[in-house]
């Protein structure tokens, strides 16, 4: 799965205000004192990832990133300015503990819900095995509040939160339930979690409105029966503003042999 790269810009600084700098602080006061700092960056976008944790770490990294889109690995690449990068283009769910080796860091942003449990199973495996910390961020929860709210608002979550968990080429999604399955897959680590809200509306009116286009158009995807009442209540929301929080979690995992 691919997004393109004006998405990705359009949502990267409400990522970076909702991720956990707390999650930051557990990591670097024990973790991360490898030497050389490599960072593996699984799924990494435009490499949005990689420019708020460069910002905050600090130092000369070497960031390795993972995608399967050529156009995004090839933007990602050009924005690790602090540090170097190399990129890899291909199936991140094939990792292994052996390719992890020397890797101080995993990270990755908005990528467990694309998962299924086998594959975070898998990740969750080669992670621990490896000795590596990772650090996940903003996985969807399924929780949407609209101010002002109405009583559509809980059909519309439903049938999106079904369709984040539909099925792919064989492969059923994770969606709203990718913490609990990876909290459960690193039962044999040290496992934190905390909030990351998108809070939209204000200065992120342009994002606001077009997650919330998508966000309608999938759950009517799913549940064609809100198809009558899609247009209007669009019109509503889009007129409101809108102002919503998305709920997302960021998860850190530590390996318990690191």
């Amino acid at each position: 799965m691919s997004f393109a790269p004006e998405w990705l810009a359009l949502r990267e600084q409400a990522d970076a205000d909702a991720r956990s700098t707390e999650l930051l602080g557990l990591l670097g006061e024990t973790r991360l004192n490898r030497t050389p700092l490599v960072l593996r960056d699984l799924g990494c976008g435009t490499g949005s990832m990689g420019r708020w944790l460069g910002a905050r770490l600090g130092g000369t990294p070497h960031w390795v990133l993972h995608d399967r889109d050529p156009r995004l690995l090839e933007l990602a690449g050009a924005s690790m300015t602090a540090g170097t990068a190399e990129t890899h283009e291909g199936d991140l769910t094939a990792l292994c503990a052996e390719d992890l080796k020397g890797t101080s860091l995993i990270t990755a942003s908005a990528l467990l819900d694309l998962l299924t449990r086998d594959e975070v199973n898998d990740l969750a495996t080669a992670c621990v095995s490896a000795g590596v910390p990772a650090l996940f961020t903003l996985s969807v929860t399924g929780k949407i509040e609209f101010d002002p709210a109405e009583a559509l608002d809980a059909e519309f979550e439903a049938a999106f939160n079904a369709h984040q968990r539909r099925v792919v080429d064989g492969r059923r999604l994770l969606g709203p339930d990718a913490v609990a399955a990876a909290v459960e897959a690193f039962a044999d680590a040290e496992v934190h979690t905390r909030p990351s809200p998108w809070r939209l509306g204000g200065d992120q009116k342009a994002l606001a409105a077009e997650w919330l286009r998508g966000w309608v158009g999938a759950a009517v995807e799913h549940e064609p029966g809100l198809a009558a009442e899609a247009p209007a209540y669009l019109r509503r929301r889009l007129a409101d503003g809108p102002h919503v929080v998305v709920g997302h979690t960021d998860l850190l995992a530590i390996p318990r042999t690191t």
